[in-house]
Protein backbone atom coordinates (compact mmCIF):
# COMPACT_ATOMS: atom_id res chain seq x y z
CA UNK A 1 0.00 0.00 0.00
CA UNK A 2 1.48 3.32 -1.30
CA UNK A 3 0.70 6.36 0.94
CA UNK A 4 1.53 10.15 -0.56
CA UNK A 5 2.13 13.34 0.92
CA UNK A 6 3.24 11.51 4.07
CA UNK A 7 6.91 11.38 6.17
CA UNK A 8 8.83 8.28 6.63
CA UNK A 9 7.61 8.37 10.32
CA UNK A 10 3.94 8.20 8.80
CA UNK A 11 4.34 5.40 6.59
CA UNK A 12 6.37 3.48 9.20
CA UNK A 13 3.24 3.51 11.45
CA UNK A 14 1.04 3.26 8.60
CA UNK A 15 3.13 -0.63 7.99
CA UNK A 16 2.47 -1.40 11.70
CA UNK A 17 -1.37 -0.75 11.51
CA UNK A 18 -1.33 -3.15 8.61
CA UNK A 19 0.49 -5.83 10.47
CA UNK A 20 -1.07 -5.68 13.51
CA UNK A 21 -4.46 -5.91 11.55
CA UNK A 22 -3.00 -9.23 9.51
CA UNK A 23 -1.93 -10.47 12.93
CA UNK A 24 -5.32 -10.74 13.61
CA UNK A 25 -5.49 -8.03 16.98
CA UNK A 26 -6.57 -5.17 14.81
CA UNK A 27 -6.19 -1.47 14.87
CA UNK A 28 -6.39 -0.56 19.01
CA UNK A 29 -3.49 -2.01 20.23
CA UNK A 30 -1.67 0.15 18.02
CA UNK A 31 -3.88 3.06 18.20
CA UNK A 32 -3.81 2.68 21.98
CA UNK A 33 -0.06 2.40 22.02
CA UNK A 34 0.36 5.97 20.55
CA UNK A 35 -2.33 7.29 22.68
CA UNK A 36 -0.57 5.84 25.88
CA UNK A 37 2.98 7.91 24.41
CA UNK A 38 4.04 11.18 24.64
CA UNK A 39 6.19 13.83 23.61
CA UNK A 40 9.61 14.61 25.19
CA UNK A 41 9.69 18.32 25.45
CA UNK A 42 9.05 18.55 21.88
CA UNK A 43 12.10 17.05 20.66
CA UNK A 44 9.87 14.87 18.47
CA UNK A 45 10.68 11.95 20.63
CA UNK A 46 8.04 9.12 21.55
CA UNK A 47 7.93 7.21 24.43
CA UNK A 48 5.67 4.11 25.57
CA UNK A 49 3.94 4.23 28.49
CA UNK A 50 6.49 2.16 30.41
CA UNK A 51 8.84 5.56 30.72
CA UNK A 52 6.25 6.27 33.23
CA UNK A 53 7.16 3.93 35.78
CA UNK A 54 11.10 4.73 35.45
CA UNK A 55 9.67 7.68 36.30
CA UNK A 56 7.50 7.31 39.36
CA UNK A 57 9.83 8.34 42.43
CA UNK A 58 8.97 9.92 45.98
CA UNK A 59 8.06 13.36 46.44
CA UNK A 60 11.32 13.77 48.07
CA UNK A 61 13.59 13.22 45.61
CA UNK A 62 12.33 15.45 43.75
CA UNK A 63 12.58 19.63 43.63
CA UNK A 64 9.60 21.62 45.40
CA UNK A 65 7.65 17.89 45.93
CA UNK A 66 7.66 17.15 41.95
CA UNK A 67 6.78 13.61 40.86
CA UNK A 68 6.19 12.40 37.15
CA UNK A 69 2.79 11.44 36.61
CA UNK A 70 1.21 10.61 32.93
CA UNK A 71 4.13 12.70 31.36
CA UNK A 72 3.75 15.41 33.46
CA UNK A 73 5.04 16.93 36.70
CA UNK A 74 2.56 17.07 39.81
CA UNK A 75 3.51 18.06 43.38
CA UNK A 76 1.82 16.11 46.43
CA UNK A 77 -1.63 17.51 46.25
CA UNK A 78 -1.73 16.07 42.54
CA UNK A 79 -2.11 19.44 40.72
CA UNK A 80 -0.64 19.29 37.53
CA UNK A 81 2.11 21.52 36.29
CA UNK A 82 2.65 21.62 32.36
CA UNK A 83 6.56 22.82 32.55
CA UNK A 84 8.15 24.14 29.34
CA UNK A 85 10.81 22.40 28.14
CA UNK A 86 13.65 24.52 29.21
CA UNK A 87 11.87 24.88 33.04
CA UNK A 88 12.23 21.00 32.61
CA UNK A 89 15.87 20.60 31.55
CA UNK A 90 16.43 23.19 34.27
CA UNK A 91 14.82 20.82 37.10
CA UNK A 92 16.56 18.01 35.26
CA UNK A 93 20.18 20.11 36.14
CA UNK A 94 19.17 20.01 39.58
CA UNK A 95 18.57 16.75 39.97
CA UNK A 96 21.87 16.59 38.79
CA UNK A 97 23.23 19.17 41.34
CA UNK A 98 21.65 17.21 44.27
CA UNK A 99 24.44 14.88 45.38
CA UNK A 100 26.92 17.98 44.96
CA UNK A 101 25.41 19.03 48.76
CA UNK A 102 26.73 16.58 50.83
CA UNK A 103 30.40 17.65 48.98
CA UNK A 104 29.91 21.28 49.68
CA UNK A 105 32.41 22.55 51.39
CA UNK A 106 29.77 25.27 53.49
CA UNK A 107 31.80 27.28 56.12
CA UNK A 108 34.43 25.13 56.61
CA UNK A 109 36.96 27.38 54.84
CA UNK A 110 35.56 30.07 57.01
CA UNK A 111 36.07 27.90 60.30
CA UNK A 112 39.28 27.13 59.37
CA UNK A 113 40.15 30.70 58.65
CA UNK A 114 39.37 31.82 61.78
CA UNK A 115 41.07 29.05 63.83
CA UNK A 116 44.13 30.31 61.94
CA UNK A 117 43.92 33.84 62.55
CA UNK A 118 43.45 33.09 66.04
CA UNK A 119 46.17 30.86 66.79
CA UNK A 120 48.50 33.28 64.94
CA UNK A 121 47.46 36.49 66.66
CA UNK A 122 47.89 34.04 69.84
CA UNK A 123 51.58 33.03 69.08
CA UNK A 124 52.24 36.71 68.45
CA UNK A 125 50.70 38.27 71.71
CA UNK A 126 49.51 35.88 74.68
CA UNK A 127 46.76 39.09 75.50
CA UNK A 128 45.14 38.25 71.99
CA UNK A 129 42.48 34.99 73.62
CA UNK A 130 42.46 36.63 76.89
CA UNK A 131 38.83 37.30 78.33
CA UNK A 132 39.15 40.70 78.15
CA UNK A 133 40.12 41.18 74.48
CA UNK A 134 37.57 38.41 73.56
CA UNK A 135 34.66 39.77 75.89
CA UNK A 136 35.44 43.48 73.47
CA UNK A 137 35.66 41.41 70.38
CA UNK A 138 32.05 40.09 71.03
CA UNK A 139 30.38 43.17 71.65
CA UNK A 140 32.47 45.22 68.85
CA UNK A 141 31.31 42.03 65.78
CA UNK A 142 27.54 43.47 66.73
CA UNK A 143 27.23 46.23 64.83
CA UNK A 144 28.84 45.71 61.76
CA UNK A 145 27.45 42.17 62.03
CA UNK A 146 24.06 42.75 62.34
CA UNK A 147 24.58 44.87 59.11
CA UNK A 148 26.03 41.73 57.13
CA UNK A 149 23.32 39.78 58.07
CA UNK A 150 20.87 42.29 56.15
CA UNK A 151 23.68 41.86 53.54
CA UNK A 152 23.11 37.74 52.94
CA UNK A 153 19.74 38.66 52.04
CA UNK A 154 20.52 40.72 49.47
CA UNK A 155 22.98 38.56 48.34
CA UNK A 156 21.20 35.36 48.59
CA UNK A 157 19.12 36.99 45.63
CA UNK A 158 22.04 37.84 43.65
CA UNK A 159 21.78 41.89 44.72
CA UNK A 160 23.88 44.25 46.28
CA UNK A 161 23.28 46.56 48.70
CA UNK A 162 25.51 49.75 49.09
CA UNK A 163 23.83 52.12 50.73
CA UNK A 164 23.71 50.11 54.35
CA UNK A 165 26.03 52.02 55.61
CA UNK A 166 24.65 55.84 54.97
CA UNK A 167 21.53 53.93 56.64
CA UNK A 168 23.21 52.68 59.68
CA UNK A 169 24.59 56.27 60.15
CA UNK A 170 21.27 57.72 59.33
CA UNK A 171 19.27 55.53 62.09
CA UNK A 172 21.71 56.79 64.68
CA UNK A 173 21.59 60.53 64.04
CA UNK A 174 17.91 60.26 64.13
CA UNK A 175 18.15 58.75 67.43
CA UNK A 176 20.08 61.00 68.44
CA UNK A 177 18.08 64.17 67.28
CA UNK A 178 14.82 63.01 67.98
CA UNK A 179 15.72 62.25 72.10
CA UNK A 180 18.41 64.70 72.71
CA UNK A 181 17.37 67.68 70.27
CA UNK A 182 13.59 67.29 70.75
CA UNK A 183 13.43 65.06 74.07
CA UNK A 184 11.13 62.52 72.50
CA UNK A 185 11.35 58.89 74.64
CA UNK A 186 14.19 56.86 74.05
CA UNK A 187 12.01 54.07 72.83
CA UNK A 188 10.01 55.96 70.70
CA UNK A 189 13.11 57.22 68.89
CA UNK A 190 14.41 53.48 68.16
CA UNK A 191 10.53 52.80 66.70
CA UNK A 192 11.18 55.72 64.01
CA UNK A 193 14.68 55.24 63.61
CA UNK A 194 13.96 51.46 62.58
CA UNK A 195 11.11 52.14 60.69
CA UNK A 196 12.85 54.93 58.92
CA UNK A 197 15.49 52.46 57.92
CA UNK A 198 12.59 49.55 56.89
CA UNK A 199 11.45 52.71 54.79
CA UNK A 200 14.37 53.57 53.02
CA UNK A 201 14.98 49.76 52.04
CA UNK A 202 11.28 49.80 50.73
CA UNK A 203 11.61 53.01 48.42
CA UNK A 204 14.57 51.44 46.94
CA UNK A 205 13.58 47.87 46.45
CA UNK A 206 10.86 49.31 44.93
CA UNK A 207 12.33 51.11 42.48
CA UNK A 208 14.62 47.76 41.61
CA UNK A 209 11.97 45.34 41.59
CA UNK A 210 8.51 47.70 40.04
CA UNK A 211 10.32 50.41 37.63
CA UNK A 212 13.40 48.54 36.89
CA UNK A 213 16.65 50.59 38.54
CA UNK A 214 19.67 48.37 38.84
CA UNK A 215 20.20 47.51 42.61
CA UNK A 216 23.97 48.60 42.18
CA UNK A 217 22.64 52.34 40.59
CA UNK A 218 19.38 52.70 43.14
CA UNK A 219 21.68 51.75 46.40
CA UNK A 220 24.34 53.95 45.08
CA UNK A 221 22.03 56.48 45.36
CA UNK A 222 20.86 55.89 48.43
CA UNK A 223 24.16 55.81 50.05
CA UNK A 224 24.43 59.52 48.71
CA UNK A 225 20.87 61.10 49.62
CA UNK A 226 21.42 59.17 53.37
CA UNK A 227 24.67 60.57 53.81
CA UNK A 228 23.81 63.42 53.19
CA UNK A 229 20.57 63.19 55.39
CA UNK A 230 22.94 62.00 58.07
CA UNK A 231 25.41 65.02 58.01
CA UNK A 232 21.83 67.21 58.18
CA UNK A 233 21.23 66.12 61.21
CA UNK A 234 24.20 65.79 62.65
CA UNK A 235 24.52 69.44 62.43
CA UNK A 236 27.76 71.37 62.23
CA UNK A 237 29.28 69.16 65.03
CA UNK A 238 29.11 66.38 63.46
CA UNK A 239 28.11 64.32 66.33
CA UNK A 240 25.39 64.35 68.81
CA UNK A 241 25.85 62.36 72.23
CA UNK A 242 23.19 60.81 74.46
CA UNK A 243 22.83 59.47 77.72
CA UNK A 244 25.47 56.96 79.33
CA UNK A 245 21.94 55.24 81.24
CA UNK A 246 19.93 55.04 78.48
CA UNK A 247 18.24 52.51 76.45
CA UNK A 248 20.70 52.57 73.66
CA UNK A 249 23.38 52.75 75.62
CA UNK A 250 22.93 49.88 77.82
CA UNK A 251 22.42 47.49 74.65
CA UNK A 252 26.36 47.51 74.56
CA UNK A 253 27.49 48.16 78.16
CA UNK A 254 24.71 45.22 80.31
CA UNK A 255 26.48 42.08 80.83
CA UNK A 256 25.20 38.70 83.01
CA UNK A 257 27.21 37.99 85.13
CA UNK A 258 25.28 35.45 87.10
CA UNK A 259 26.49 32.08 86.42
CA UNK A 260 22.87 30.57 86.48
CA UNK A 261 22.01 32.86 84.14
CA UNK A 262 24.80 32.43 81.48
CA UNK A 263 25.39 28.36 81.96
CA UNK A 264 21.98 28.52 82.00
CA UNK A 265 21.11 29.90 78.26
CA UNK A 266 24.06 28.03 77.08
CA UNK A 267 22.00 24.88 78.13
CA UNK A 268 18.92 26.03 76.65
CA UNK A 269 20.40 26.75 73.60
CA UNK A 270 22.31 23.63 72.93
CA UNK A 271 19.29 21.43 73.93
CA UNK A 272 16.88 23.47 71.55
CA UNK A 273 19.32 22.65 69.10
CA UNK A 274 19.17 19.33 69.65
CA UNK A 275 15.07 19.29 70.01
CA UNK A 276 15.17 21.02 66.51
CA UNK A 277 17.53 18.59 64.49
CA UNK A 278 15.80 15.19 66.01
CA UNK A 279 12.17 17.01 65.20
CA UNK A 280 13.57 17.84 61.57
CA UNK A 281 15.18 14.62 61.17
CA UNK A 282 11.76 12.36 61.98
CA UNK A 283 9.77 14.67 59.97
CA UNK A 284 12.21 14.37 56.79
CA UNK A 285 12.16 10.58 57.45
CA UNK A 286 8.36 10.71 57.40
CA UNK A 287 8.11 12.81 53.69
CA UNK A 288 11.02 10.05 52.37
CA UNK A 289 13.61 12.95 52.13
CA UNK A 290 17.41 12.23 53.24
CA UNK A 291 18.01 13.21 56.53
CA UNK A 292 20.86 12.97 59.50
CA UNK A 293 22.37 9.92 61.30
CA UNK A 294 21.29 9.91 65.27
CA UNK A 295 24.92 10.07 65.66
CA UNK A 296 26.03 13.00 63.48
CA UNK A 297 23.20 15.03 65.74
CA UNK A 298 24.22 13.82 68.63
CA UNK A 299 27.91 14.53 67.50
CA UNK A 300 27.24 17.88 66.13
CA UNK A 301 24.98 18.79 69.69
CA UNK A 302 28.29 17.75 71.77
CA UNK A 303 30.27 20.08 69.47
CA UNK A 304 27.86 23.08 70.13
CA UNK A 305 27.79 22.31 73.72
CA UNK A 306 31.38 22.43 73.60
CA UNK A 307 31.82 25.80 72.09
CA UNK A 308 28.81 27.40 74.43
CA UNK A 309 29.97 26.43 77.39
CA UNK A 310 33.69 27.64 76.72
CA UNK A 311 32.17 30.61 75.27
CA UNK A 312 30.17 31.18 78.62
CA UNK A 313 33.26 30.41 80.93
CA UNK A 314 35.84 32.51 79.15
CA UNK A 315 33.53 35.58 79.25
CA UNK A 316 32.45 35.32 82.35
CA UNK A 317 36.01 35.75 83.80
CA UNK A 318 35.43 39.23 82.69
CA UNK A 319 32.54 40.77 83.16
CA UNK A 320 30.30 38.40 81.81
CA UNK A 321 28.11 37.29 78.93
CA UNK A 322 27.40 40.56 76.76
CA UNK A 323 23.74 41.40 76.20
CA UNK A 324 24.64 42.36 72.45
CA UNK A 325 26.29 39.21 71.82
CA UNK A 326 22.87 37.91 73.44
CA UNK A 327 20.67 39.79 70.96
CA UNK A 328 23.01 39.34 67.85
CA UNK A 329 23.01 35.60 68.28
CA UNK A 330 18.89 35.46 68.73
CA UNK A 331 19.09 37.80 65.03
CA UNK A 332 20.93 35.04 63.40
CA UNK A 333 19.41 32.34 64.77
CA UNK A 334 15.88 33.81 63.86
CA UNK A 335 17.09 34.90 60.10
CA UNK A 336 18.56 31.44 59.71
CA UNK A 337 14.72 30.13 60.72
CA UNK A 338 13.16 32.39 58.00
CA UNK A 339 15.23 31.70 55.20
CA UNK A 340 15.59 27.73 55.84
CA UNK A 341 12.30 26.84 57.46
CA UNK A 342 9.61 28.93 55.97
CA UNK A 343 8.08 29.42 52.50
CA UNK A 344 8.85 32.89 52.33
CA UNK A 345 13.07 31.96 52.94
CA UNK A 346 12.32 29.75 50.23
CA UNK A 347 11.36 31.92 47.93
CA UNK A 348 14.06 34.07 48.69
CA UNK A 349 16.73 31.16 47.82
CA UNK A 350 14.84 30.37 44.68
CA UNK A 351 15.15 33.91 43.30
CA UNK A 352 19.01 33.40 43.84
CA UNK A 353 18.91 30.15 42.04
CA UNK A 354 17.35 32.17 38.56
CA UNK A 355 14.16 34.87 37.97
CA UNK A 356 12.64 33.60 35.52
CA UNK A 357 12.75 29.98 37.14
CA UNK A 358 11.17 31.28 40.08
CA UNK A 359 8.65 32.91 38.61
CA UNK A 360 7.41 30.11 36.49
CA UNK A 361 7.22 28.68 39.74
CA UNK A 362 4.79 30.52 41.08
CA UNK A 363 6.75 32.88 43.24
CA UNK A 364 5.71 36.78 43.40
CA UNK A 365 9.13 38.13 42.42
CA UNK A 366 8.79 41.60 43.24
CA UNK A 367 7.42 41.35 46.07
CA UNK A 368 10.21 39.30 47.26
CA UNK A 369 12.72 41.10 46.05
CA UNK A 370 10.99 44.47 47.80
CA UNK A 371 10.62 42.46 50.81
CA UNK A 372 14.89 41.66 51.20
CA UNK A 373 15.24 45.30 50.74
CA UNK A 374 13.23 46.41 53.23
CA UNK A 375 14.94 43.36 55.82
CA UNK A 376 18.16 44.58 54.64
CA UNK A 377 17.24 48.52 55.11
CA UNK A 378 15.99 47.42 58.86
CA UNK A 379 18.80 45.55 60.31
CA UNK A 380 20.99 48.40 58.76
CA UNK A 381 19.13 50.82 60.95
CA UNK A 382 19.48 48.20 63.94
CA UNK A 383 23.17 47.87 63.45
CA UNK A 384 23.59 51.76 63.21
CA UNK A 385 21.60 52.18 66.92
CA UNK A 386 24.35 49.48 68.28
CA UNK A 387 27.44 51.47 66.82
CA UNK A 388 25.82 54.53 68.52
CA UNK A 389 25.60 52.39 71.85
CA UNK A 390 29.21 51.71 71.33
CA UNK A 391 30.03 55.30 71.21
CA UNK A 392 27.52 56.65 73.34
CA UNK A 393 27.06 59.34 70.53
CA UNK A 394 25.47 59.58 66.87
CA UNK A 395 28.25 60.42 64.19
CA UNK A 396 29.48 60.17 60.79
CA UNK A 397 31.72 57.37 61.13
CA UNK A 398 29.29 54.56 60.20
CA UNK A 399 28.17 56.59 56.91
CA UNK A 400 32.18 56.95 56.31
CA UNK A 401 32.45 53.62 54.43
CA UNK A 402 34.09 51.34 56.58
CA UNK A 403 31.12 49.76 58.30
CA UNK A 404 30.06 48.53 54.79
CA UNK A 405 33.00 47.51 53.38
CA UNK A 406 33.23 45.13 56.11
CA UNK A 407 29.61 44.26 56.05
CA UNK A 408 29.66 42.88 52.85
CA UNK A 409 33.19 41.24 53.08
CA UNK A 410 31.77 39.41 56.34
CA UNK A 411 29.10 38.42 54.15
CA UNK A 412 31.15 36.80 51.50
CA UNK A 413 34.22 36.12 53.68
CA UNK A 414 31.84 33.62 56.04
CA UNK A 415 30.32 31.68 52.71
CA UNK A 416 27.76 34.07 51.16
CA UNK A 417 28.08 33.53 47.53
CA UNK A 418 28.16 36.90 45.44
CA UNK A 419 26.20 35.09 42.70
CA UNK A 420 22.88 34.35 45.11
CA UNK A 421 21.51 31.47 45.87
CA UNK A 422 23.89 30.39 48.55
CA UNK A 423 25.08 31.31 51.74
CA UNK A 424 23.04 31.77 55.77
CA UNK A 425 22.84 34.12 58.13
CA UNK A 426 25.62 32.26 60.35
CA UNK A 427 28.16 33.35 57.51
CA UNK A 428 27.97 36.87 58.43
CA UNK A 429 28.55 35.87 61.99
CA UNK A 430 31.70 33.98 60.89
CA UNK A 431 32.70 36.02 58.43
CA UNK A 432 32.58 39.39 60.91
CA UNK A 433 34.45 37.45 63.65
CA UNK A 434 37.50 37.23 61.29
CA UNK A 435 37.40 40.43 60.21
CA UNK A 436 36.95 41.99 63.44
CA UNK A 437 39.39 39.35 64.74
CA UNK A 438 41.98 40.77 62.25
CA UNK A 439 41.40 43.87 63.54
CA UNK A 440 41.83 43.25 66.93
CA UNK A 441 45.07 41.36 66.62
CA UNK A 442 46.53 44.11 64.39
CA UNK A 443 45.72 46.83 67.04
CA UNK A 444 47.42 44.42 70.07
CA UNK A 445 50.18 44.11 67.44
CA UNK A 446 50.53 47.92 67.35
CA UNK A 447 50.04 47.73 63.42
CA UNK A 448 49.10 50.91 61.56
CA UNK A 449 45.03 51.11 59.90
CA UNK A 450 46.22 51.46 56.46
CA UNK A 451 47.92 48.00 56.75
CA UNK A 452 44.71 46.76 59.00
CA UNK A 453 43.05 47.15 55.72
CA UNK A 454 45.25 45.49 52.90
CA UNK A 455 44.97 42.62 55.07
CA UNK A 456 41.15 42.68 54.98
CA UNK A 457 41.14 43.43 51.48
CA UNK A 458 43.37 40.63 50.96
CA UNK A 459 41.24 38.13 52.84
CA UNK A 460 38.18 39.08 51.10
CA UNK A 461 39.80 39.22 48.07
CA UNK A 462 40.59 35.58 48.83
CA UNK A 463 37.31 34.56 49.47
CA UNK A 464 35.68 35.19 46.33
CA UNK A 465 38.04 33.96 44.34
CA UNK A 466 37.59 30.62 46.20
CA UNK A 467 33.50 31.29 45.58
CA UNK A 468 34.16 31.79 41.85
CA UNK A 469 36.40 28.44 41.92
CA UNK A 470 33.32 26.49 43.71
CA UNK A 471 30.84 28.08 41.67
CA UNK A 472 32.44 27.10 38.70
CA UNK A 473 33.01 23.54 39.20
CA UNK A 474 29.31 23.04 40.84
CA UNK A 475 28.28 23.96 37.10
CA UNK A 476 30.70 21.55 35.40
CA UNK A 477 29.94 18.83 37.93
CA UNK A 478 25.76 19.78 36.89
CA UNK A 479 26.01 19.27 33.42
CA UNK A 480 24.39 16.41 32.31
Amino acid sequence: MAVRGRGPRARARTRADETTSKDGRGDDTSRDGRRDGRHDGGRGEIHDGSHDESHDESPGQRPGGLRWHSGRLTDRAGTLRAYPGAVRRGLRGLRGLHGLRGRELGSAPALLALGITWMVFQSLNDNFLSPRNLSVLSVDIVGTGMVAVGIVFVLLIGEIDLSVGSLAGLAGALFAALNVNLGMPEWLAVIIAVSCGAAAGAVQGFSFARIGVPAFVVTLAGLLAWNGLMLYLLGPDSSINFSEDGLVASLTSRYFGSPVVTYGLAALGTAGYLLVSLHDRGRRAAAGMPYRAVGEIWARTVLLAVVAFTAVAVLGRFEGLPLALLIFLAVIVVTDVLLRRTPYGRQVLALGGGVEAARRAGVDVARTQVSVFMVSGTLAAVGGLFVASRLTSASQVPGSGTLLINAIAAAVIGGTSLFGGRGSTWSALLGVLIIQSIASGMALLGVEPPVQSMITGGVLFAAVVFDSLARRAAESRGRV
